[in-house]
């Protein structure tokens, strides 16, 4: 699949898409030849279809360990995380993408949650790594990795969303891709301490109002972070998914805030200071907030708001037949579970419920499906989440008029695929 492209709006011929009686602003198209190139890849070889017997069953495979670590099919080496290299000046500072579109149920591998690094990935040494928790506190305490998990434990399944992901469709369509336009995103369970645990052992201080996590890699990110987060669900985590943290989400230690922007979830955590207010860092005054028409800036915008994404059908998973076809998503909220999500297949102007499979988690991916049959026709696929706190995921034109075009930050307005009659797809709008 080629990289995306940045396209102005679309002059091809609008007899294809007379249906429709607003206009559309495309993105990027994935090409004809894409569509086609992988179609092509996917022919089979007819020696090893039936009846004949195919090639990996006449001969011995490998043995047991013999692939120490396990790792995919070569036959699924496309999926893969990606980036958009003109998107920053430097991959130390930049951000790679989850292939949404190429995977299934609401957990993330290891190997595939989106990167957002600041300074490139920190190499740390588990055993010359120290968690500093100091300021107002009665005992200030210096742990190690060690020290950290002998304290009880917990496990939660929680998704980490950069304030940044769908950022460049504030304009309009850019990206054409779920992964591009949403893959900042992932959803794994986090094993470790919760923060609450380690802050009662170093003994709050009355005036004890807000934290400093820092990370321990080259950028020293730092956020302040209100004390009633760090006392209800916060999480000093060491592992997720069953093993430990991947150098490029934290190794050997992060912070986890469930439902808050990834920014604020500190990788590479090596102290926390304890102040009675916020130190209005660069990530929170430069950076991470977000300017509204009348000039004022958004600030402490910690909550992820209830978003969704049709992941397949979509532009690197295009239609390749008519008939029965399994639409499948992800929906999520930073305030709670989700509780519906509808579907339209005419850019909004009908919905239908969609059908939630799978374990629906408090500030988890959640995942849908809508099935039907598709007859070839233009489709305009979009999908809008509903929390359990009623909070309706809503369309980028309301988005717009609230908040205006200064923003790169929670854009949680409901996305648009355009089906063509020959199964591509590409990133729209409805205006």
């Amino acid at each position: 699949m080629s990289e995306p492209k940045q396209r102005a709006n679309s002059s091809r011929p609008t007899s294809r898409r007379s249906f429709l009686r607003s206009g559309l602003a495309l993105g990027g198209a994935v090409g004809a030849g894409a569509f086609a190139g992988r179609a092509a890849a996917e022919m089979p070889d007819a020696k090893n279809l039936p009846p004949n017997v195919p090639e990996w069953s006449q001969s011995l495979g490998d043995g047991v360990v013999s692939r120490p670590y396990g790792r995919p099919s070569k036959f699924e080496a496309d999926v893969v995380r990606r980036d958009v290299e003109w998107l920053t000046a430097s991959r130390q500072s930049s951000v790679s993408f989850t292939p949404l579109h190429r995977l299934e149920g609401i957990i993330t591998p290891n190997g595939l949650g989106f990167e957002r690094h600041h300074g490139g990935i920190a190499e740390i040494d588990p055993a010359e790594h120290r968690l500093m928790i100091h300021g107002l506190v009665e005992k200030p305490l210096m742990l190690t990795l060690e020290d950290v998990k002998r304290f009880p434990r917990v496990n939660r399944i929680a998704f980490l969303e950069c304030a940044a992901n769908s950022g460049m469709e504030w304009k309009g369509a850019q990206l054409n891709g779920c992964q591009f336009t949403h893959g900042m995103i992932h959803c794994v369970m986090y094993t470790g301490v919760p923060l609450k645990r380690l802050l009662e052992e170093a003994g709050l201080k009355t005036n004890a109002k807000w934290l400093l996590p820092e990370g321990a890699d080259a950028s020293a990110m730092t956020r302040s972070v209100p004390i009633e987060k760090a006392l209800d669900d916060a999480i000093v985590a060491y592992a997720m998914n069953g093993e430990a943290l991947y150098p490029e989400h934290g190794y050997p230690l992060r912070l986890v805030l469930p439902g808050w922007q990834g920014n604020m979830w500190v990788k590479w955590l090596r102290r926390i200071k304890v102040g009675d207010e916020p130190w209005h860092t660069r990530e929170e005054t430069s950076k991470y907030t977000a300017l509204l028409p009348d000039g004022q800036a958004r600030r402490f915008t910690w909550a992820m708001d209830a978003k969704s994404i049709i992941t397949d059908p979509s532009p690197q998973a295009p239609l390749h037949r008519k008939g029965f076809t399994v639409l499948s998503g992800l929906a999520w909220s930073g305030r709670g579970a989700i509780r519906s999500v509808d579907v339209s297949l005419d850019g909004g102007r009908n919905w239908r419920a969609a059908r939630l499979d799978g374990p629906v988690l408090d500030k988890a991916l959640t995942r849908f499906y809508y099935e039907f049959d598709w007859n070839g026709d233009p489709l305009l696929l979009q999908s809008r989440a509903v929390d359990e706190t009623g909070y309706v995921q809503p369309t980028k034109a309301a988005l717009r008029q609230h908040r205006g075009l200064n923003s790169i930050y929670h854009n949680n307005g409901i996305q648009t695929w355009h089906v063509l009659p020959n199964g591509e797809i590409e990133n729209v709008e409805v205006a």
